[in-house]
């Protein structure tokens, strides 16, 4: 018998599993995949995610495996041009992009390192309940033979498409329309640290990351899907040339170390974050489109939220476990539900002149870029530009 069961091993599960056995728990971590596989993703932790791995001990651990910080960002739209730096959160104002396939073993092996009992190659089929109905564990199969596990908690980190949430039958509280598609690669000897680029229907942001490689990706609205995936190597190069010339110069005539990769699927939804015996989070409960790469960051801070609540009613009743777990949920929807909303007002693709206004007056003071950079960062909300000093310049 297990206090927590997390299934999905990476930037959600991985450190819910390891905060809760910090907290003295017993805790088994399920993944359907292999230690150290790669995944679609954009690799950006923001500041609040990279405090948290501070926090964790984690830090000197991912920047050991060479991951450049991201301590200058530059932002092109219109006639503006932005460049600066967050002020960041507790001493932590770069932002790292690390591989997916590096940054998931640290989270894991941190996991074990707390006493999680880790598993891969698991595929969960299937909730265990009560009689009440209550989710007291899981069944599956462990290279391909069968097994089952209970638990007094059952957590779904298991992505956007998550079994877990789908078993549990969470309900969806929040949709919108999939606003964009996205197309990456990856460039060596394309010096860059965080490099974002808007225009009309479009976006292309390069990324710093390990083995001295750029992150470049092209952002197109979600209507054009069936087209750009028709040729997406061209549509890409195409996108990054007259979004970004000066970074298409850069690439010019260079091959991506790795295939293209992309998606037409970046859904925007909540579901319900926990029900009885059972909770979500990462993906598996609030996915937002990329463009803003806030999932790991958003990630980090579910895993500590539920730690939180969920942690210290772990081994008592019930009853009092559901009550965290609501906590867990309030708390969730309305931490991220800003983000969310302002994510989805960049996915439209569409500036408007009220916002270049605003931006206008923002690059003529570093200390109003640095608060701006702090609001991309999810450090804090827009309303905290509208300084006396900014309200001058308007």
């Amino acid at each position: 018998m297990f206090d927590a069961i997390v299934v999905g091993a990476r930037c959600a599960g991985a450190p819910t599993a390891m905060l809760l056995a910090r907290a003295g728990h017993r805790v088994l971590l399920l993944d359907k995949g292999a230690f150290g596989s790669d995944t679609l993703s954009t690799h950006l932790i923001h500041q609040p995610g990279v405090a948290a791995l501070a926090r964790w001990g984690l830090l000197d651990a991912v920047r050991a495996t060479g991951c450049p910080p991201l301590d200058r960002v530059s932002y092109e739209v219109a006639d503006i041009r932005l460049e600066g730096c967050a002020r960041g959160v507790e001493g932590q104002r770069a932002a790292y992009a690390p591989r997916r396939r590096v940054l998931d073993p640290v989270l894991v092996e941190a996991a074990v390192a707390a006493g999680v009992e880790y598993r891969e190659k698991c595929v969960v089929t299937g909730l265990l309940h009560d009689t009440s109905g209550r989710v007291v564990g899981v069944e599956g199969r462990h290279d391909g033979r069968p097994f089952s596990e209970r638990a007094r908690l059952v957590v779904g980190a298991d992505g956007m498409r998550s079994t877990v949430a789908d078993l549990a039958k969470a309900p969806f509280t929040l949709e919108d329309e999939r606003l964009t598609c996205a197309y990456y690669a990856y460039y060596t000897d394309v010096p860059a640290s965080l490099e974002l680029y808007e225009s009309t229907g479009s976006w292309v942001a390069a990324v710093a990351t390990n083995d001295d490689a750029t992150l470049v990706l092209a952002y197109f609205p979600q209507a054009r899907f069936d087209e750009i995936r028709s040729d997406a190597c061209s549509a890409y190069r195409e996108q990054v040339r007259t979004t970004a010339p000066t970074l298409y110069e850069r690439i010019a005539g260079r091959e991506p170390v790795e295939r293209l990769r992309g998606t037409g699927d970046q859904r925007n939804f909540f579901r319900r974050a926990a029900g009885p015996g059972w909770a979500l989070v990462g993906d598996s409960g609030h996915h937002k489109d990329s463009i803003t790469a806030r999932g790991i960051t958003d990630a980090f801070q579910q895993a500590e939220s539920l730690a939180k609540h969920a942690g210290p009613r772990l081994g008592g009743d019930p009853a009092a476990l559901d009550t965290a777990l609501d906590a867990y949920a309030e708390e969730r929807d309305a931490a991220l539900t800003p983000g969310y909303e302002a994510t989805l007002g960049v996915a439209r693709l569409e500036p408007h002149e009220q916002r270049l206004s605003l931006l206008r007056a923002v690059r003529q003071d570093p200390e109003l870029t640095s608060i701006y950079f702090d609001t991309v960062a999810g450090i804090g909300t827009a309303s905290a530009l509208y300084t006396p000093k900014l309200l001058a310049l308007l």
